[in-house]
Formats: C-alpha cells, structure tokens, sequence
C-alpha cells in the first residue's frame, strides 16, 4: 500500500515545500535511489508533518553530483541533510568541515565502526559489492568466484562495469587500494582492462545487460542484482571472494553502508535531526521495500532474501574506510588515466 501511494504523496510533498518556511520542511540531498527513499520519506512526513523536498542524483553520476553541490553551497547551505549511498564521499565532505557534529538517540545500538569519531556522520543500511551472471551464457560450475577471476582470458570482453570514477565501483577500487596495497590494486585493475573490461553507464545498466545477455558478468551492487533476479531474468548473484583469497588474506565482500549527515549551516537543524533519527529507525523498511539494504542496528530483524548475504555469513573484506579515502585522489588520478580515454 505504502508503494502505491508514495509518489503521488512524495509529489504532494514537493509542492508543499516549495511554499513553507525552512523550519517547516526539510531538504535532502539523496544518494539512494528514489523508488526506495520516496516511500520512507512520505512515512517521516506523516509522522513528523514536515515537508520533505528531496534532491536525487542520476545513476550515471551517483553521489558525485550531490557531493560536489554540497562544496558549492559551503557558504550558504541548502541542504538540511546528506544521505548519502558510499561512505568514502562522506569521510571526505566531513574531513572539509561540510558537517555538523550529531549523535543520534537512536544510533545507541549501532556498533562503534558506524560512527565518526568527532560524531558527523553516521553509517547505517548496507550494500554489497556482487557479480551478476547471466546463467544462460556461463554454467553454475563455470562461475567466478572472485574478483581476480574475471581477468581470465574467457571473460575477455564479457564483463560489464559501470564507469570507475563514480559511485560505488569507485569506492570498491579505493578498498581494493586499501586492502590490496595500490601496487596490486593498479595491477589488478589494469588487468581488467586489457581483459577488455565492458564500461555502461552504472551499476543499473550493468545488472541490467547482463540480465539482458549483452554480457555474461556483470559488477553491480546487491540492489541492483537482486531486482533482476526478482524478475525472473536468467541470472545469478555472486557474492566474490566470500571464503576470502589464499593470496590477499584481508580479501573479502566489500559491504558498502549508507551515511548520514547533518549539513553545516543547515537551513533547518532541527528537521535535519528529527529525519535523522528516522531514518535509522527506518532499517526494516529499506531492507523489506525493495531496496534490500543490510541492516547495521544488530536489533533490527528483517525479512530478506535467500539469495542475500550477510556479513555474518561471509568473510568481509577487512578494509579501513578512513585509510580508503586518505587514497581517494590517488585512485582517481589512476582511474582518469586508465579509464577516462
């Protein structure tokens, strides 16, 4: 029922902003993909009885959009708060003082790891890094099991991957930085280029073109993988290097959380913190509606699907996000040489 009505709502919501003072609304910048936030924003509005007047960015330019307007509005801010879909971006605006110091009631039983030190931003509702296979092209014995697999000469030109340089494949290359040491991260990714590596415009079309069988495999996020399989796509989800890797011990699942921030200079702090405190009561519904984000709070049970795993039920990759983003200029100055010709 929620999803039914959520647009129309969201649309009711968006007219109202346009036309109330700024402590009777508050202003999203959003990361998340709209058909799962619309839902839990036109809830907050229902029982907060503000506004909520969103801001998305494209698929093609996840998260790097939003981030770069955020800079641009340093000095006099639009936003109230920052939901954003990768941490690494959030680790960088915080470290440029984008942010204001906010500790949550309701992040009380998150783990420690969720939390910036100096309290700006807080981690919640996770992804996972996965491959998407297309079952008709490649048999279940035949399946990559780890990232490293698909530098085979047998995928050569069989592989999709949305554009490094953006969004979470863009995180996943400064973890692999991180975990791997940049010598064999660059190595690895350069393999995957002269593999001929397929680059698509994000993790969307990637998922979505496999399913399709342009491409045999596909480098995508759960979300992404798990809304073509719920389809009924001849596909498969592979969760790479979930034993870990004999060469690479800190190898793993590359889980990627969702933060949240209040913006500095924010228009309307206290909405800013009443959505905040909502949304991290709202982990069952971003893993039950169709989003299938991992919940972080270990009290929060949610009904996903088999096909997902947790980290719980993995090996997860062992990576440091402060130490990943200490490399984020690195990564990128690599990925324009690399990848942006």
């Amino acid at each position: 029922m929620i999803a039914r009505i959520a647009v129309p709502l969201l649309a009711g919501l968006l007219l109202a902003a346009g036309c109330t003072k700024p402590t009777e609304r508050v202003v999203v910048y959003c990361a998340q993909d709209r058909e799962f936030a619309e839902g839990v924003f036109a809830d907050f509005h229902i029982e907060s009885k503000l506004a909520v007047a969103p801001k998305f960015d494209t698929e093609a330019n996840k998260s790097v959009g939003i981030a770069v307007e955020l800079e641009a509005e340093a000095a006099r801010p639009r936003a109230d708060v920052h939901w954003n879909n990768e941490i690494l971006a959030t680790i960088r605006l915080a470290r440029k003082g984008l942010y204001e110091p906010y500790e949550s009631p309701a992040a009380v039983p998150f783990p420690e790891w969720t939390k910036a030190k100096d309290k700006t931003w807080q981690a919640f509702a996770s992804r996972a890094r996965v491959l998407i296979v297309n079952t008709n092209l490649v048999p279940e014995a035949e399946r990559p099991k780890s990232l490293f697999d698909l530098t085979n000469p047998k995928w050569k030109g069989k592989v999709a991957m949305a554009k490094p340089l953006f969004g979470t494949t863009a995180t996943q290359a400064a973890c692999l930085f991180e975990v791997l040491g940049p010598d064999a991260a660059k190595q690895y990714l350069r393999d995957l280029k002269t593999n001929d590596v397929q680059i698509v415009a994000g993790n969307k079309q990637s998922a979505v073109q496999v399913a399709e069988g342009r491409y045999a495999i596909g480098m995508t996020d759960t979300d992404d993988a798990l809304i073509e399989l719920n389809s009924g796509k001849p596909v498969a989800i592979v969760f790479p290097d979930r034993d870990g890797h004999k060469d690479h011990p800190r190898m793993g699942v590359l889980y990627i959380p969702n933060t949240l921030a209040v913006v500095k200079g924010a228009p309307n702090p206290d909405g800013a913190k009443r959505m905040i405190d909502y949304l991290l009561r709202a982990e069952t519904k971003l893993a039950e509606g169709g989003g299938y984000q991992i919940p972080l709070n270990p009290k929060v049970r949610a009904k996903l699907p088999a096909s997902l795993l947790v980290p719980s039920q993995v090996k997860p990759m062992a990576v440091d996000f402060e130490m990943a983003a200490d490399l984020w200029d690195e990564v990128q100055a690599f990925l324009r040489d690399e990848f942006a010709r």
